[in-house]
């Protein structure tokens, strides 16, 4: 997770008490309304289970060690009752000691890490280091920009895989993780994704109705992800490399990042994707850019993104999120249908409801958290045979936000075959904390003048 500054609420709070809107005189009544509603409460339909035909002590190493990284851990560590932690990885030292302090300190947790010394490891090769240390699943939750590459080769070592999102920042690193999950299924290791509103309880049981047809044919979908700032950058100290620097501020560089369409809002791009069965749309088109000017200015993100999307069947997604201090936050979806309205309010905590046709809502206080729900389906299926794998889905829905970010960026209609096919690679051809490397920072995009490519 990212710093947020003083005036920012935390992702996890601006999910829980972001305010609602309604879109424009298309939604039936107030949420009072239907919250008030004589409705249904539903749960999900219950998951396939199997036999447990693996009980063998399972070892977890956790590579990337902020603060996703250390909650991702802490959730494995919960999730199966054999498990433990045993090694550790990160580019930085200092923050590959802090995580695993911070573990250690969590009581739950603590009898289940058994790092030693010499399985701390750090710098750039760290994740090799972890893979090589006689571990069965990893838990990738480094910037996005090293993704591809560490899932490629967490698989061919033949590790099961917690992968975060979004999995890589541009096209060619979008077609490695899609030949790592072939790989991934092929090797029958399980490979779950970090878009973890796939598995939040009332996410799943509304996407249930509207797949079942309790708003008739999908006309359209809204999106939005509006919130406050992340953390100023830092500016580069003397003596640090262009590397260490831009790795220790790396939300502000779409390399690293994607940008915070990719980064964060990307999960409302995943529900919209989830709502259209994972179909992927023809074309979209897109503005954004940076209109406020922000701490040091450091980096080259933009700071709003509008964004529609064309699917063949006629369908429209139109999306919008901001990371900008003193403003509306909100992170909701409406999808609209022919013969009512469903929406996910307040996306972390509900409600879900449905109008229409169908009288129907979902908000049970009780519901377990998706963080932990992701983990623990991935450890039933690693225990039970039937390795899960979201390598197709969790492809295309950071292609969906690459996609979004190549026609903002360059101000042009871009078609999913342009992004898939996109040439354009952000890595950088050399990774050395080397003082005398030099990484140049691209000025901020202008649309109208950065090219496709």
């Amino acid at each position: 997770m990212k710093n947020t500054s003083e005036s920012s609420s935390s992702r996890r709070d601006f999910l829980k008490h972001s305010t609602v809107a309604v879109v424009g005189g298309m939604l039936a009544g107030s949420i009072r309304e239907m919250q008030a509603a004589d409705a249904p409460v539903t749960t999900p339909k219950p998951r396939e289970k199997y036999q447990i035909v693996n009980t063998s002590p399972l070892k977890v190493g956790l590579i990337g060690c902020g603060g996703r990284g250390s909650g991702a851990a802490r959730q494995a560590l919960m999730a199966d009752g054999n498990v433990q932690l045993t090694a550790i990885g990160d580019a930085f030292t200092d923050r590959a000691e802090r995580g695993l302090n911070a573990l250690r300190a969590d009581k739950e947790i603590n009898p289940k890490i058994s790092v030693k010394p010499e399985n701390i490891f750090s710098g750039l090769d760290a994740y090799q280091k972890v893979i090589a240390s006689g571990v069965d699943v990893v838990i990738l939750t480094t910037p996005p920009g090293f993704r591809p590459m560490h899932l490629k080769a967490a698989i061919e070592a033949g590790k099961h895989v917690f992968c975060e999102k979004p999995m890589a920042t541009d096209a060619p690193g979008v077609r490695s993780v899609m030949e790592s999950a072939k790989l991934a299924k092929s090797k029958n290791l399980a490979l779950v994704a970090g878009f973890c509103y796939r598995y939040h309880p009332g996410v799943r049981a509304i996407m249930d109705q509207i797949h079942s047809g309790a708003i008739g044919e999908v006309r359209a979908i809204h999106t939005d992800y509006n919130t406050g700032l992340v953390g100023n950058a830092a500016k580069q100290q003397p003596g640090q490399s262009d590397l260490q620097w831009q790795m220790r501020n790396w939300w502000h560089f779409p390399w690293l990042s994607g940008d915070h369409l990719m980064e964060q809002a990307i999960h409302s791009l995943d529900k919209m994707a989830w709502v259209m069965k994972d179909e992927p749309p023809v074309k979209c088109h897109a503005i954004g850019g940076r209109a406020v000017p922000q701490g040091s200015g450091i980096g080259n993100t933009f700071d709003h993104f509008g964004v529609v999307f064309e699917y063949a069947s006629g369908v429209r997604g139109f999306h919008f999120c901001r990371q900008q201090a003193n403003c509306f936050n909100q992170n909701h979806d409406t999808i609209l249908g022919a013969e009512g309205t469903a929406q996910i309010v307040r996306a972390f905590s509900g409600p879900f409801v449905v109008k229409g046709k169908t009288e129907w809502r979902f908000k049970d206080p009780n519901a377990k958290d998706m963080y932990q729900v992701e983990h623990d389906e991935l450890f039933e299926s690693i225990r039970n045979g039937h390795p899960l794998n979201d390598g197709d889905r969790m492809a295309k829905s950071t292609l969906l936000g690459l996609m979004a970010r190549m026609a903002a960026y360059t101000g042009q209609e871009i078609t999913w075959e342009q992004a898939l096919n996109s040439k354009e690679s952000l890595l950088p051809l050399n990774l050395s904390f080397d003082p005398d490397l030099k990484i140049t920072v691209p000025p901020i995009a202008m649309p109208g003048r950065t090219k496709f490519s």
